[in-house]
């Protein structure tokens, strides 16, 4: 089957292709040739998804999801949550979200957090919603080369490393992202889209 993954990061594309099976032709933003800022002005991380998702859907008529992701930190109310791609600001840069992240945290005992993603599957017009979340901690220094956005800063409960310094099979096959992908999988596997046709001897 054919489905389009609303993104234009290659980081997030690199993550879910690895995940996908061959019976899925995934096909980016940029295979499509849309470039097109989609404004995230929804005020939920689930509204978001599904208005990435419905975006493209409407455009195209192709199969498609959309995945929005955040860090929620307990000692912050849950935030940065929804704003956590523009928690420094519109630029969207990482070093920067860290940073802030990281002085608003200087002073609380308390680093526990947890990433969410909520990946919005528009399937022959209908809309479903799959939620995938690990818990950990906030860490008081960038460790690690590896990943993307907040991942140097973020322990996952159960490890000794960040997302950052894991190794990328290990991270895909624990994150929040991976989590919510595996769930919208085995969904169109009971769904039969992705089953097997039987052959004609059978």
């Amino acid at each position: 089957m054919q489905l389009i993954f609303a993104t234009h990061n290659k980081n997030k594309l690199k993550e879910v292709k690895s995940l996908v099976p061959d019976s899925i032709q995934l096909l980016s933003l940029d295979d499509i040739n849309f470039d097109t800022e989609i404004e995230e002005t929804a005020e939920t991380i689930e509204g978001n998804a599904l208005l990435k998702a419905k975006t493209i859907y409407e455009k195209t008529g192709i199969n498609c999801f959309a995945d929005d992701s955040g860090l929620l930190v307990d000692a912050l109310n849950g935030a940065p949550g929804v704003y956590s791609a523009r928690y420094a600001g519109e630029q969207k840069n990482n070093e920067d979200n860290m940073q802030k992240l990281l002085y608003e945290l200087q002073n609380h005992a308390n680093r526990n957090a947890h990433f969410k993603t909520v990946m919005a599957l528009i399937l022959d017009g209908k809309e479903y919603l799959f939620e995938g979340k690990i818990e950990g901690k906030i860490i008081t220094e960038k460790l690690g080369t590896n990943g993307f956005g907040y991942d140097p800063i973020f322990i996952p409960d159960g490890y000794n490393e960040t997302f950052a310094q894991l190794d990328s099979e290990t991270k895909n096959t624990i994150s929040h992202r991976a989590r919510a992908l595996q769930k919208m999988l085995e969904f169109l596997v009971t769904s039969s889209v992705l089953r097997t046709p039987p052959s004609k001897e059978e």
